[in-house]
């Protein structure tokens, strides 16, 4: 039996397994029922390698072993496959979740930090800068600047991009605001988010830019995100942004934010 490979593909990331485990798999479910050796010379996986693979295959609760000799595996069905690595992902994320929020407070979480800490101290302020790719890693980095500021976050940005913020900032956004931190946005406003913007008026205040068509972002008049595309013609996955951490060319952006902030009265 052959099998495509970009079907081998998809299921090696649907169901995380290795190239040897999907080989195995469907040439087991091709076959209902077989013996590993029959498998390996089916799928052109080595012979030493098959018990293992399909041990772990079993462990995972894609096969059952039958009882008896020459040893054989019996498929599980595909759609109950699918549950079951469901609910084992999902027990796997549990875990995992807990082992982390442990660490909160912990003494390992504490020399972690102290070692940030004095690697930091010994940066050249200059050094301080990186580009982010992606929307998802660029918002995870606002979500982080935002969540240290002190004193003020600007934020500059498109008709969606103001939709995207709210969406995936609001809460950060709020928790900054109740610190006392001033957040005010530039955005275009139209009917289709005003509401958005009316609803932000005990977090933040937002005015309607038309004028400057750009994105960026200014915490505490000291780090400075600007994304170097036009949100209209990047895709998601190649957003494109630039951190860098310096008052001086901060403090220029902030003087821009001001001045379309101002004729925005």
């Amino acid at each position: 039996m052959i099998v495509k490979e970009e079907l081998l593909s998809k299921l090696r990331r649907y169901f995380d397994l290795n190239l040897y485990e999907v080989k195995l798999w469907t040439s087991l479910l091709s076959r209902g029922v077989s013996t590993a050796g029959e498998l390996s010379d089916i799928a052109d996986v080595p012979r030493s390698r098959s018990y293992d693979v399909l041990e772990s295959l079993e462990k995972k609760g894609f096969v059952v072993m039958k009882l008896g000799k020459p040893i054989k595996y019996i498929a599980i069905p595909p759609g109950e496959v699918v549950d079951r690595v469901k609910k084992n992902m999902h027990l796997g994320a549990q875990e995992k979740i807990k082992r982390l929020d442990s660490i909160r407070g912990s003494p390992l979480l504490i020399e972690l930090e102290t070692l940030h800490t004095q690697g930091i101290a010994l940066v050249d302020p200059a050094e301080m800068s990186g580009c982010v790719r992606g929307r998802s890693n660029l918002y995870n980095h606002l979500d982080l600047l935002i969540k240290e500021s002190k004193k003020t976050v600007n934020i500059m940005t498109t008709e969606q991009g103001f939709m995207r913020k709210i969406e995936g900032l609001k809460l950060t956004l709020e928790k900054a605001k109740k610190r006392g931190v001033q957040v005010r946005i530039s955005a275009p406003l139209t009917k289709v988010n005003k509401k958005v913007a009316e609803s932000l008026k005990n977090i933040a205040e937002v005015r309607h830019n038309e004028k400057v068509d750009c994105r960026f972002v200014t915490v505490d008049g000291n780090d400075l995100v600007f994304m170097s595309l036009n949100d209209k013609d990047v895709h998601p996955s190649y957003d494109l942004g630039v951190w860098v951490k310096t008052p001086y060319f901060t403090s220029a952006m902030d003087i821009l934010f001001d001045q379309v902030w101002n004729q925005s009265k």
